[in-house]
């Protein structure tokens, strides 16, 4: 992944793809991709990268480190 910082909607899924998620599905507002019993919504695609503080969140929800998600 990309250092520590904005990343596009592509590259998120890749990346979560990468840490063994599979989706995304299609569910509700948002399509959500699943690790086990972990469950998380992507953000919907939009013209800008997803922001710092939104990936850091998303990653919380997700059970994911900083350097976990710097390693893949």
């Amino acid at each position: 992944m990309p250092p520590w910082g904005p990343v596009k909607r592509r590259t998120l899924i890749a990346g979560l793809r990468a840490l063994g998620f599979e989706g995304p599905f299609s569910g509700g507002k948002h399509d959500f991709m699943t690790r086990g019993s972990v469950v998380v919504a992507i953000p919907n695609p939009h013209r800008g990268d997803i922001g710092v503080g939104l990936l850091k969140v998303f990653l919380e929800q997700a059970g994911v480190g900083r350097k976990e998600w710097e390693a893949v």
